[in-house]
């Protein structure tokens, strides 16, 4: 079953294609922690946006984040979701570590890279990255000291669940003249198929970004869709206060049940098991998918990564992992 586990998280059917499984009429996924909220109305015109070059330099959205952040727009680079700037910025830097575990795309964008597991080891690299909160962990870490203290290393930090944030405030990192920030805008607002997020760095390294960079790299409808979203306020609050609700009490949940579950600052969260493909084979003939961690260095299967939705499907997860415990036992 290991090579079957391969598969990154949001592919529910191809899973159920590789287990031998068939694909019921209905399926719960837990594996993508992208917002699961559903979308306010939304007035958008697709034909004129498909029909006509989309803004290259997304002049409105980098106004917002200008405005936002307090900092020149001539700091700001708008891309074709954070994988993009992933590979844009794996030409400009070499040497390079990641704090692990993290994201598998920046192992192929980066020749070389290599792995470290604790802060104290950035000392020895011109670059390194930190996903902040950490994917797949969910765990926040302040970060201010080691920059600070580093001011000749660069620092590449993936923000991309930073709106997730339930237990703290961001900390503001843009004023290091050090520090390269990833944000997407995919995972808060469900945009994974519009594919859109932004970097902020000093005003060179967006230069040499923007020198790398197809043109029209941002497609108009990401653009569009994006506008709308950033200036409405009220869903990225409606977005907070659900899942400050219900994570929680759905962690709580699967512990009185016996399972191991990790801290987490954000929606999703890593649990403890004996065997993830066997406990997510039985899942599966439930309709249920959850995010094997095979594919996040130091993990080994010894853990699945399980992201918060609406009480009811997170109860109907915690009886069918109870069911799951009764049977180990």
């Amino acid at each position: 079953m290991h090579n079957t586990l391969t598969l990154h998280g949001a592919n529910p059917e191809k899973l159920y294609r590789a287990f031998g499984l068939e694909i019921p009429p209905k399926i719960i996924d837990f594996s993508t922690n992208t917002n699961i909220l559903s979308w306010p109305d939304i007035n958008i015109n697709l034909q004129e946006l498909a029909s006509h070059y989309p803004d290259p330099e997304c002049s409105q959205l980098r106004d917002i984040i200008s405005e936002r952040e307090h900092i020149s727009s001539s700091r700001i680079l708008f891309t074709n979701g954070s994988n993009e700037a992933i590979f844009l910025l794996s030409r400009l830097f070499t040497d390079t570590a990641i704090l692990q575990p993290a994201y598998s795309e920046y192992s192929r964008a980066f020749r070389g890279l290599q792995s470290i597991y604790s802060l104290d080891e950035a000392q020895k690299f011109h670059c390194v990255i930190i996903i902040n909160p950490n994917n797949p962990t969910g765990q926040y870490i302040s970060l201010h000291d080691v920059i600070a203290s580093l001011p000749g290393t660069t620092f590449i930090i993936d923000e991309a669940y930073r709106d997730f944030l339930l237990t703290r405030r961001p900390e503001r990192l843009c004023d290091y003249e050090n520090v390269i920030i990833l944000r997407s805008l995919t995972k808060i607002y469900h945009l994974s198929g519009a594919r859109i997020g932004y970097v902020i760095a000093p005003e060179n390294v967006i230069a040499a970004l923007r020198e790398l960079q197809p043109s029209w790299s941002v497609n108009a409808v990401a653009q569009e869709l994006a506008l709308t979203f950033l200036k409405n306020t009220a869903f990225l609050e409606s977005t907070r206060e659900f899942y400050f609700r219900h994570t929680p009490e759905f962690m709580g949940m699967l512990r009185a049940i016996g399972y191991d579950v990790m801290k987490s600052d954000v929606h999703y969260f890593l649990v403890r098991v004996n065997d993830d493909s066997e406990i997510i084979k039985h899942l599966l003939r439930s309709g249920i998918v959850v995010r094997h961690t095979r594919n996040f260095s130091g993990l080994d299967g010894k853990y699945i990564r399980i992201a918060t939705r609406n009480h009811d499907e997170n109860m109907l997860l915690a009886e069918n992992m109870r069911a799951y415990s009764i049977i180990l036992h």
